[in-house]
């Protein structure tokens, strides 16, 4: 992946949070990938429901599903840092995690059929998902496919840090590739990197207030547009997928057929029917794994009253 410098000095603090950073990292990857898994999912399973975010947590699921009660909030935000926590644990170990089909840590593929057939037609193609299961697998696994993704990235405030992560992430590509900046100047790489036959991912479950107006949860939600409007014009295939947990570093990697691609002359109208349909289409999977999302991004604007409960 091709960095730049620093574009501002180096802190004392900085370095201590990429020290604290390599050290976590480097105790994940000692003790092995189940082991890392439930340390990192106890630790936030712990802390992280205790955290002022959970409360955006809450707000969201109060909005977006309101037949939960309490109880059932609670638990679903319980599993969200257990996975959250999971995920971290088990990132120093996405370039070893075997494919496999039995019990024990490993990946396996439902649906890669839609991966082979790809590969074998070439050409430029999108992957959406969300920030669900471990999203941070996709995109190896796809690799192994020979189909290696670029991805719109938001780099971490300390540069020591996103270098670290980084690296983890070439790691498990097994090959360096292309990041983008999220905004006006990564969306003309991302086309220019598809214009030249590239694949290209995309997680589009969170808020763009330069995007589109969509439905989301049966709520109006600003959703990045980005996806549609360079699909549409390249008419290349727009491949739907996730990661579902299954356990401590058991990971299944669902692959759905590419989306059928509007074509009803109305340019506008086709990027919202499809923008519209990716959006229930992650609606409904999110509905199926509740604790697999993350809920703590300010989707739809939700407004904390300053009496809200603890959750």
């Amino acid at each position: 992946m091709t960095r730049t410098a620093p574009s501002r000095p180096i802190t004392l603090q900085m370095r201590l949070e990429a020290a604290f950073v390599r050290v976590l990292l480097a105790l994940f990857r000692r003790i092995g990938p189940v082991r890392a898994s439930n340390l990192g999912g106890w630790l936030c399973r712990t802390v992280g429901p205790r955290l002022p975010v959970s409360r955006v947590a809450d707000a969201n699921l109060r909005r977006s599903m309101p037949e939960l009660d309490g109880s059932m909030r609670r638990a679903v935000i319980y599993d969200m840092w257990d996975n959250i926590g999971r995920n971290a644990g088990e990132f120093p170990h996405l370039a070893t995690l075997p494919r496999n089909s039995g019990p024990g840590p490993g990946w396996d593929v439902v649906g890669e059929e839609h991966l082979v057939a790809q590969a074998a037609r070439g050409g430029p193609t999108i992957f959406v998902s969300g920030h669900i299961g471990n999203w941070e697998m996709l995109p190896p696994v796809v690799a192994r496919y020979g189909l290696p993704f670029s991805s719109f990235y938001r780099a971490p405030n300390n540069p020591l840090v996103d270098r670290v992560l980084c690296d983890l992430r070439d790691e498990a590509m097994g090959q360096p590739v292309p990041l983008f900046a999220k905004g006006a100047r990564g969306a003309r790489g991302a086309l220019g990197h598809i214009l030249r036959g590239g694949h290209l991912g995309m997680l589009v479950d969170q808020k763009m207030n330069d995007g589109v107006e969509a439905r989301f949860f049966d709520q109006p939600a600003m959703t990045a547009g980005a996806m549609a409007a360079m699909a549409l014009k390249l008419r290349c295939p727009v491949i739907p997928g996730y990661v579902e947990r299954l356990g401590p570093a058991r990971l299944r990697i669902h692959v759905l057929p590419p989306l059928d691609l509007p074509d009803g002359g109305n340019r506008i109208q086709d990027q919202m029917n499809l923008t519209q349909r990716v959006n229930d289409w992650l609606e409904g999977t999110i509905r199926q794994h509740p604790g697999s999302w993350l809920w703590l991004h300010r989707r739809w604007n939700v407004q904390l009253p300053n009496n809200m409960p603890k959750i």
